[in-house]
């Protein structure tokens, strides 16, 4: 069986490294990731500039492909030119930070990656650590975060997930894992409103000439039952089951135009 890893942090991250280890005594693992940090880019994909593949060998001296592009260009990559056939299981992440609620779910470039692998009908798990330490959330390279217990999650999760494939309906499962775990149950969510209430940063430049940091705050009405509530309140690791085919009630649109 094959598994495709990517991210959003990069090649040099230490949430994929330890994305591979959590899930490598299950099936042969493809490492195909974005170059350099591209957090919060969505599913974006490069369309007006040439991409390239170098080959990137990791802290545990095996391969990897690094993409000069997004989440999305990397998984495109990884599954029309580098594999010769389609993976059993792809998995974003580990995040570094995490991905919850409605509002940052498209704009998330971990979630653009499974997005990408999953409308291909591949079964996917996209992964995301709290973190709570601002500094270290969107830098390149390796951090000091400890991935193991988010490790051992992602391997009882992708168990299921190889041998039973995902339910029917279900195109990922968005897994957020807690900085300080309460338990190792996992709790099955609904999405938050919001992961962040954005806070515009209004600066001058030299010249006088007004400029801007769009920052957040973190957003905390979360209901009883979402994933914010677990993770932020109750400090449980949660699954959001994710249907990428977001079409609505069609006939509740015919009535109302009439």
């Amino acid at each position: 069986m094959k598994a495709l890893i990517s991210n959003d942090d990069g090649i040099t991250a230490s949430g994929i490294l330890a994305c591979k280890k959590a899930v490598e005594d299950l099936c042969e693992t493809y490492i195909v990731a974005p170059e350099l940090q591209q957090s919060g880019i969505g599913h974006a994909l490069t369309l007006y500039e040439p991409l390239r593949i170098n080959e990137h060998t990791l802290k545990d001296k095996s391969k990897g492909y690094a993409v000069t592009g997004t989440p999305t260009d990397a998984v495109t990559l990884a599954l029309f030119e580098i594999m010769d056939e389609k993976p059993d299981i792809m998995i974003s992440g580990i995040n570094t930070g995490f991905n919850i609620g409605k509002a940052e779910l498209t704009t998330s470039g971990t979630l653009g990656a499974a997005i990408e692998a999953a409308s291909f009908g591949i079964p996917t798990i996209a992964i995301s650590q709290e973190v709570t330490r601002d500094d270290i959330k969107f830098e390149n390279g390796e951090n000091q975060v400890d991935f193991s217990f988010a490790g051992k999650m992602l391997k009882k999760l992708a168990k299921i997930v190889l041998k039973k494939g995902l339910p029917e309906g279900i195109d990922i499962l968005n897994v957020n894992v807690p900085e300080n775990p309460s338990d190792d149950e996992f709790e099955i969510a609904h999405l938050s409103e919001r992961m962040y209430v954005p806070v515009i940063d209004r600066r001058l430049d030299p010249r006088g000439k007004p400029y801007y940091w769009i920052g957040g705050e973190p957003y905390e009405s979360h209901k009883p039952g979402s994933d914010g509530h677990y993770l932020r309140k109750l400090q449980k690791t949660t699954i959001t089951p994710i249907k990428i085919d977001q079409t609505n009630d069609v006939d509740s649109l015919r009535e109302w135009l009439g």
